[in-house]
């Protein structure tokens, strides 16, 4: 979709000022926001592109103004609410009022390190071969989809070269929505910054994404 997390080459925005030495967290309800994130993430009720999503659909205007785990918050609301394990009135009351779902799983300290450590790998193998190869000239689709994707609205519609196929993965188009993993050969592709930003473009750089299979036509 076309939120307010897609701002790649808008203006309006201010430059990018990377913060010197910066910290992993800047409060400490931070760590608790990433814990508890984490946590009912392991109840195996949603992917993680459906928690992507979830952010994405935070109202423009609230996710302008929110802080980086503040947006994490707002959207697991959203999805503990979704799944039934916490409805709008019991988190601003903070107490359980009607009896929740059942969480698949439930993550506990002990199992933590164990969890980080594994991570949560995305890749899938797939019986058909990569319809592209290292060389070939392609061109990315034109959408606007309401839903989730994984193609940045500045790189739609460009023509690039693949510069290296990379595996196949889950489809996050799909997976966001329940519409299972659906994996999926996943290419980086290269253009000309004159391809990406037009007219005054520096012409030594280059752009380059990676980019889901179906995303891409040949030239």
């Amino acid at each position: 979709m076309n939120g307010p997390h897609d701002l790649g080459g808008q203006m309006g925005f201010g430059s990018v000022a990377p913060e010197k030495d910066e910290p992993y967290f800047h409060a400490e309800w931070e760590k608790r926001a990433l814990g508890i994130t984490l946590s009912c993430g392991a109840f195996g009720a949603w992917t993680i592109d459906e928690s992507r999503h979830a952010r994405e659909n935070v109202p423009p205007a609230d996710y302008l103004a929110a802080s980086y785990y503040e947006i994490w918050t707002r959207a697991l609301e959203v999805l503990l609410e979704r799944h039934g394990f916490a409805t709008r009135a019991e988190v601003d009351a903070g107490v359980k009022q009607i009896e929740p779902a059942v969480p698949k799983r439930i993550l506990k300290a002990d199992m933590v390190p164990g969890v980080l450590a594994r991570g949560g790998p995305c890749d899938r193998s797939v019986e058909a071969k990569p319809l592209f190869q290292p060389g070939d000239r392609v061109r990315t689709r034109n959408f606007n989809p309401e839903t989730h994707t994984r193609l940045p609205r500045y790189a739609r519609a460009k023509t690039g070269v693949v510069e290296a196929v990379q595996g196949s993965y889950v489809f996050p188009d799909d997976n966001a929505h329940g519409k299972g993993e659906n994996p999926q050969w996943v290419y980086t592709v290269v253009f000309d910054a004159g391809e990406i930003w037009g007219e005054g473009a520096d012409p030594t750089l280059t752009v380059s994404i990676d980019a889901w299979e179906s995303y891409l036509e040949r030239v």
